[in-house]
């Protein structure tokens, strides 16, 4: 009689897309995909591989092309059915040497003291010296009011993430405007410079980097972003004197597109090969570090959902898709492509996934889907559960499957790992190996593999 029960609470859990008879079926392959990860798992090995032998790898330099070779040869090696490159051309960035910010003096005094920067991404820089009086600002409100004493001078904005945020890539998003077009708006008010308060939480000074634009309206001024103590001082500094001179300088140029790729691992559907789920991770990083949580853990998930799979003889019904993206930080070019030749294909994309906030204990998925899929999904939590998800929100995705839902209406979803360290490391010289704990990153795969092997069996 338990047994009945049981098996009838079961039924709001699995019926989904079609008609299934309720079992322990589901939980108890999830079980073995588990145990195959947490046991044999290459996806610590593989992130090693990734970090210390190519390292940093921006779009369009040498370190691109080493990923890329990597990426094929660590598919095929691990049984890939098949692997195939899909050509996009991509920017090329180049971030130069030489460059720096410092303080020269304090109200007329002759004060050195260096900042720790760096460029900001596509910055634009000819590596002469700007020296100038410091206009430090909270926010674009500020500047705003204060318009008339920016001309002539390097703009400090000093918007930090928002400590009462708990979700720390909501703080992230609220913060980046200004990453994206704090030199923008200070050049229209006629500022030589801009300097950022580096996106992150984190109270080491390692500045950030990432990817900004310029308004082609306005001078394109060289743009720096200061580690969070610098940034501090900075503050204080302008708030305390009346005036702080500071010299800065970069060297950030373009050099003509260049071909990078995507690449791809799939495996055919038995069922129905023409529906294909998407899952991936972006293969470039930007290089001032290895990239190691951004986004090489997604990188190494992605491919080891696949091995697993492979490893416990998992056939699937619908026909799965293992992208290593290219060129996610400054241009979007890959996920641009890889959604471009699914619709030229008239290809049916019923789902994608992306790995892209870091290696750290899993805690859900985000998706960008209607309302009735959603619910459906979350009825899956009582299988991924004890791996670690404990949350289904309805509000997000990933920057590289994003194309897709905008050509095809592709349902998206995003793997949410704990985002409370992530902004110490992103985009800086401290997203290393050595930041990646084996544990973590192994029971994202055992999460994302789960809830690919539920769409992959019951559809979305």
């Amino acid at each position: 009689m338990k047994k009945i029960i049981y098996l009838l609470l079961l039924v709001p859990f699995f019926a989904l897309s079609q008609a299934t008879e309720p079992s322990n079926a589901d939980a108890i392959f999830i079980k073995k995909l588990a145990d195959e990860i947490l046991t044999n798992g290459k996806a610590y090995d593989l992130l090693y591989e990734l970090t210390k032998t190519v390292g940093g790898r921006i779009a369009g330099s040498p370190a691109m092309y080493q990923a890329e070779a990597w990426g094929v040869n660590a598919l095929q090696q691990l049984g890939a059915p098949a692997v195939s490159k899909q050509a996009c051309m991509v920017p090329r960035w180049v971030r130069g040497s030489g460059d720096f910010a410092k303080i020269t003096r304090i109200d007329g005094k002759k004060q050195v003291r260096a900042l720790d920067v760096l460029a900001l991404g596509n910055s634009l820089g000819d590596g002469k010296k700007v020296e100038a009086i410091l206009l430090a600002v909270q926010n674009f409100d500020e500047l705003e009011k204060r318009k008339d004493e920016v001309e002539g001078k390097i703009v400090y904005f000093n918007n930090s993430f928002d400590a009462t945020l708990v979700k720390t890539f909501e703080a992230y998003g609220k913060a980046g405007q200004y990453r994206r077009n704090g030199a923008s708006q200070a050049a229209k008010y006629g500022a030589v410079g801009c300097i950022i308060r580096s996106l992150t939480s984190s109270t080491a000074n390692d500045p950030h980097t990432g990817g900004m634009a310029y308004n082609d309206s306005f001078p394109k001024i060289p743009a720096q972003a200061v580690g969070p103590r610098d940034a501090d001082y900075l503050w204080s500094l302008a708030k305390q004197s009346s005036t702080v001179k500071v010299s800065m300088a970069t060297h950030g140029k373009f050099l003509p597109d260049t071909t990078g790729h995507n690449i791809i691992a799939e495996i055919k559907g038995s069922q129905f090969p023409e529906e294909i789920i998407t899952i991936g991770g972006h293969l470039d990083s930007w290089d001032v570090n290895e990239g190691a949580h951004d986004d090489g853990a997604g990188v190494v998930h992605t491919i080891e959902v696949m091995r697993a799979f492979l490893a416990v003889g998992y056939q699937p019904k619908r026909t799965i898709r293992f992208v290593l993206f290219a060129n996610e930080e400054n241009g979007l070019r890959g996920g641009t492509a890889y959604a471009a030749a699914a619709k030229e294909k008239n290809e049916k994309h019923i789902f994608a996934l992306e790995s892209d906030e870091g290696g750290f204990t899993p805690r859900g998925f985000s998706f960008t889907a209607a309302p009735e899929k959603i619910a459906a999904a979350q009825r899956w939590l009582p299988l991924l559960k004890p791996y670690g998800t404990s949350s289904m929100d309805d509000i997000g995705g990933g920057a590289d499957i994003g194309p897709l839902n905008r050509n095809l209406n592709t349902p998206l979803c995003g793997f949410l790992p704990d985002s409370q360290r992530y902004f110490d490391v992103h985009h800086a010289r401290s997203d290393v190996f050595e930041n990646v704990n084996k544990r973590e990153l192994l029971l994202g795969a055992v999460n994302i593999a789960g809830l690919i092997f539920l769409v992959d069996k019951y559809g979305f």
